[in-house]
């Protein structure tokens, strides 16, 4: 019989109840073994620890992303001014200090270290005695992220500049001549701690033959080079750069008074003789021995026209002047220039304000191009601001490269000879910037 029946003993058909219910059991856990429905929920659940966990770490790591990339702008911007300054004598770490804290980097506080050294600690310029290098550092508090390790994660940033174009004292204006900058024989130019620029580009647009010798900060020329291995270069000579800007293109002098046509020659009779601020279309001469001083008079600044008219000092002669203006101009075919001769002692400083603030020599840009202009004094020979002259073929010797010295020289082409030293301490003179002021950011 499939069925108990009732007649039957109750106690008779219970294993078979019982076997049905064990294979009921079994068929149910069968179900449920294959049964898949919520199993996301109990893996979601299960997993959620993790993905919480990784999803913060993600966020610490961010934000630590985040933080060195924005002290990475202050460690660029504070090694470029920190440059720009040190190219200006002035002190690096405070003005590395002052622009990190604009960017909420303030040394020693908040654990912030910022560190300047010159030259850098590492990199490739440790052996450049003029590259900055800033480094900006702050410990970070760890998060989640202290299951890995319980000490801050440092957070570091570093920069290196170097000062660029704002040192330059010589400067070639002519776009095409070959040589633009002459240096031959045995003639030495020394350029303290400031640039040589040559808009020539010609090959070659600066010329160093011989055993001629050319020291400077940096060299830079449109065209190419010619003795680059008699030229040493702190920070490198550069060829096909972009040409310089004539720092003096839009300053003119005021309207020339009326001329005085006479003559003056100055003799030798153990006085100082004495000229006053005006106009002289007449030649003047100063003679061996002589001495000539150039008055300031009441005008400021004091500026002396030479209006056709020749400036010649001969050698072992003397001519000074405080905060003046020596302007060479003219018309037509007669154009006033000027002549040192050697050991000529030359002490001329340019005023500190007006027109012609920082220039003590002004050539007329109308002046025919190439017109000859020969300042070679030498060593006693001392010019304290610019020598402008975008039109002139200028032969020069002179400077003796002083810590305290201001000489920059503009001109259309130019020969130094014999041994020029110039220094670019001009602060106090306010002459104008040759090339760009701001650093190079280089690592």
């Amino acid at each position: 019989m499939r069925h108990c029946s009732r007649l039957f003993i109750a106690s008779s058909c219970r294993p078979l109840r019982e076997a049905r219910r064990n294979l009921e059991k079994t068929s149910l856990l069968r179900r449920f073994v294959r049964d898949q429905s919520g199993s996301y929920v109990i893996i979601s659940a299960l997993l959620m620890p993790v993905l919480v966990g990784t999803a913060g770490l993600g966020t610490e790591v961010g934000w630590w992303y985040y933080k060195h990339k924005n002290m990475q702008s202050a460690a660029d911007s504070g090694a470029v001014s920190a440059a720009t300054a040190a190219s200006a004598g002035a002190d690096l770490l405070s003005e590395a200090n002052a622009v990190t804290a604009n960017y909420g980097y303030v040394n020693t506080v908040n654990n912030v270290t910022i560190a300047v050294n010159q030259p850098p600690k590492a990199g490739n310029y440790t052996s450049n005695p003029q590259a900055v290098e800033v480094v900006v550092t702050q410990p970070q508090p760890r998060l989640l992220s202290a299951l890995f390790g319980s000490n801050p994660v440092m957070v570091t940033a570093r920069a290196v500049a170097l000062p660029n174009s704002g040192t330059g004292c010589v400067l070639a204006l002519d776009p095409t001549a070959s040589a633009a900058v002459n240096v031959s024989g045995s003639n030495q130019l020394n350029l303290i701690k400031c640039n040589l620029y040559s808009n020539s580009n010609a090959s070659p647009s600066l010329n160093v033959a011989g055993n001629a010798a050319v020291s400077a900060n940096q060299v830079g020329v449109v065209g190419d080079v010619s003795g680059t291995s008699n030229i040493t270069a702190t920070n490198g000579i550069k060829t096909h750069i972009q040409p310089i800007a004539d720092p003096y293109a839009n300053v003119s002098p005021p309207s020339e008074p009326s001329c005085d046509s006479k003559k003056y020659t100055i003799n030798a009779n153990g006085k100082t003789s004495s000229l006053s601020p005006g106009c002289y279309s007449g030649n003047i001469t100063v003679n061996a021995g002589a001495t000539l001083n150039l008055n300031p008079g009441n005008l400021n600044p004091a500026i002396y026209y030479f209006d056709g008219a020749s400036l010649s000092v001969a050698g072992n002669a003397t001519i000074t002047g405080t905060n003046v203006t020596l302007v060479f101009t003219g018309s037509g075919s007669n154009w006033g220039t000027a002549s040192i001769g050697s050991n000529a002692i030359i002490d001329l400083t340019a005023p500190t304000s007006g027109a012609t603030k920082g220039i003590v020599i002004y050539g007329d840009r109308n002046m025919p191009t190439g017109t000859g202009f020969s300042l070679t004094g030498g060593g006693t020979q001392n010019f304290g601001g610019a020598i402008y002259l975008p039109k002139a073929n200028l032969s020069f010797s002179g400077g003796n490269g002083t810590s305290t010295s201001c000489t920059k020289i503009i001109a259309d082409t130019l020969t130094f000879t014999g041994s020029s030293n110039l220094q670019v301490n001009c602060s106090a003179l306010g002459t104008a910037t040759i090339g760009s002021q701001t650093a190079q950011l280089i690592e």
